[in-house]
């Protein structure tokens, strides 16, 4: 790849460490979309033994690349996001695709279809995961952090997408049962 593109696509990139989520992290600050994505990309990884007859890597690189567009946009919450911000981040991406020099456009091109048409089992990985990380964040963040909606919506999100696969299956029951604990224990800590 040509130097000078590869330094603006990364100037890019960068700015995936500078836009935020709602999500907090731990410390009480809010993660960064680069973040998300890092961890996501993480999760695909230690997950491969439960599905060894899919492409791992590209599940990875599904999860490294799936918020590309929130380099322009910022990150959108998903009980925010209208049709309208999905088609202004998908234009986004398609430009900024656009603008990479071949083999990538191609591949990106097509890993985007993948990723949106939700048929492929890689693509139903990266999505069940996606939506996993997010719930598992917003576990570890201080309860203090969360608006009045997650107490309901964080048992919710995600149920679709994991219905695919029981272990996808599990990790949701198991991260609905510490969203549980959590909301009982700061109720417990205000009586």
């Amino acid at each position: 790849m040509n130097i000078k593109k590869f330094i603006e696509i990364m100037s890019i990139a960068e700015k995936l460490k500078n836009n935020t989520r709602h999500s907090c992290t731990s410390s009480n600050r809010h993660e960064s979309v680069a973040e998300h994505s890092w961890r996501l990309s993480l999760m695909a990884y230690l997950v491969k033994d439960e599905f060894p007859d899919v492409d791992i890597n590209k599940v990875i690189l599904m999860c490294i690349c799936h918020d590309l567009g929130e380099a322009i946009t910022g990150d959108i919450p998903s009980f925010n996001k209208t049709k309208s911000d999905e088609i202004v981040e998908n234009r986004e991406v398609h430009q900024l695709l656009n603008n990479l020099p071949e083999p990538y456009k191609k591949e990106l091109s097509k890993l985007f279809l993948e990723m949106h048409s939700q048929k492929t089992m890689e693509s139903k990985i990266y999505k069940a995961l996606d939506k996993m990380e997010t719930l598992i964040q917003h576990n570890e963040a201080d309860i203090s952090t969360w608006i009045p909606l997650e107490y309901e919506l964080n048992l919710t999100y995600g149920e679709k997408e994991v219905e695919f696969s029981k272990y996808m299956k599990e990790l949701k029951q198991t991260i609905n049962d510490d969203t549980i604990n959590k909301i009982q224990r700061s109720k417990e800590s205000v009586s």
